[in-house]
């Protein structure tokens, strides 16, 4: 899907050692799954991240497996024959999985000459819309869009450039960091610096399993963990914004900045500004006024997605289950479990959220689920920031990330990008690029022995 995406592992979607192909991850027993929690799966293979909710009926399953077979669809150019019709005129990537591989992440380039393959750039000019979402750049809209279809210009090129520097641990060994620098070249549609200042803000594609769960947390409880007094200065908001499936404010929990309220808009606006597809509640092509050939293109439909596809879509994205955890009472997991709550990460890492009791999707109401976040907005620091607003979302601020699901990352991606740019390729490295409000819980990490380093890693392994 799309490309898109506190404590002291704010965003932190990773594991540090990267497990053969053929390999189980933290060999041993798994826990036995209550039948009550039919929105887990004790799968361990490389499909972990795709399984379905165990209690589907056979009606729900094909419905399922229709949604999975779009996300998987690779669309093509208008005109043609088929179901999938319509990409671009601008697009980033063909289909869904491209930037979401068997569910899972995405990852950066290395160096500058490797293409973007599942990772965009957002983009904004200081001020906001109507309704108060960033303000898109005049010639290149809010999403740089490298691709087009035969007789399009894509928007140009961008290469990463990695910037380096060390971190010193209390017991004198020595992580080297890296933040990327963007560079745009090949611009079809003019300069992109003649509104200044121009805010970027590189995203890899995140994780989609689970999303149905976050969707469900009861509002009232985000409101009162909103506003709950919390130690070592952390605080935690809410974001508004307009949620275009509704047509109304409502609080965001998608996105890096939870800078979208629903799964059905998160959607939308990934088939629209990834690949270029259109729906009822973006019926317009994503093009800006300067691209005439893209917005004299060829479409596949009007709309090229139809409310059935994204009906279907909505409800695959809905019924993933989350891997369940493993390896409960090993010492060493224990162990870990304890210093991840000594150092302060449960505090916006929460362990336990819960569902609405009245919530409409009967397979979704009222669960305890342990995603590892409290789904509301932090101030990381400067190390961070991206400097670009996204509703009522500062340019330090991001959304806490959950941690479900990671222990099997490295095995199912087979690399490891962590963070929201994919800066991190160890736990080590994202828990020291936070700060802000996660600096008092990450000079705790910084100040353990690498032994309790190493506990907590078989902790995060065993979710």
């Amino acid at each position: 899907m799309t490309c898109r995406t506190a404590g002291i592992l704010f965003l932190l979607l990773l594991v540090t050692k990267t497990l053969p192909a053929n390999a189980e991850p933290l060999a041993g027993n798994l826990s036995k799954v209550p039948s009550a929690d039919h929105h887990v799966t004790d799968n361990q293979t490389r499909e972990a991240y795709t399984q379905p909710f165990a209690d589907l009926t056979n009606a729900e399953l094909a419905q399922f497996f229709r949604g999975r077979s779009l996300f998987r669809q690779s669309w093509v150019i208008a005109p043609a024959s088929g179901t999938a019709v319509g990409l671009g005129p601008l697009y980033n990537r063909i289909a869904c999985v491209s930037c979401h591989l068997k569910n899972g992440r995405g990852r950066a380039p290395d160096n500058a000459h490797e293409r973007l393959q599942s990772m965009l750039v957002r983009l904004s000019v200081p001020g906001t819309t109507l309704h108060g979402a960033p303000k898109p750049h005049l010639r290149y809209g809010n999403q740089f869009n490298e691709e087009g279809i035969p007789g399009v210009p894509g928007e140009g090129r961008v290469q990463i450039h990695w910037q380096y520097h060390k971190v010193t641990f209390a017991d004198g060994t020595i992580i080297r960091l890296r933040k990327p620098q963007l560079h745009f070249s090949e611009l079809h549609y003019g300069t992109l610096h003649e509104q200044q200042p121009l805010l970027t803000s590189a995203r890899i594609g995140p994780v989609v399993y689970g999303l149905g769960l976050l969707e469900a947390v009861d509002e009232n409880e985000l409101q009162t963990l909103a506003q709950q007094p919390k130690p070592d200065g952390v605080t935690g908001n809410l974001n508004r914004v307009w949620d275009i499936a509704s047509q109304q404010i409502r609080h965001g929990r998608f996105g890096a900045k939870a800078n979208v309220a629903s799964l059905r808009s998160q959607i939308a606006e990934a088939m629209h500004g990834d690949l270029g597809i259109t729906s009822t509640l973006l019926p317009q092509e994503n093009c800006q006024p300067q691209q005439t050939a893209c917005l004299h293109a060829a479409r596949g439909g009007t709309p090229e997605l139809t409310d059935e596809q994204l009906t279907d879509l909505e409800f695959y994205l809905r019924y993933l289950a989350v891997p369940t955890r493993r390896h409960r009472n090993d010492p060493q997991v224990k162990a870990g479990e304890k210093i991840f709550i000594e150092t302060g990460c449960a505090v916006c890492h929460r362990t336990e959220l819960r569902t609405a009791k009245n919530y409409p999707h009967k397979h979704l109401a009222d669960l305890r689920i342990h995603p590892y976040t409290d789904l509301l907005l932090h101030d990381m620091g400067e190390g961070l920031a991206d400097n670009r607003p996204d509703f009522q979302a500062t340019g330090r601020e991001w959304r806490t990330s959950p941690l479900w699901g990671i222990g099997l990352t490295a095995f199912i991606s087979e690399y490891q990008a962590y963070l929201h740019d994919g800066r991190a390729q160890s736990l080590t490295e994202a828990i020291l690029w936070h700060g802000g409000e996660a600096q008092t819980a990450r000079e705790r990490y910084r100040h353990l022995s690498q032994q309790n380093r190493d506990v907590l890693e078989q902790f995060l392994l065993s979710l």
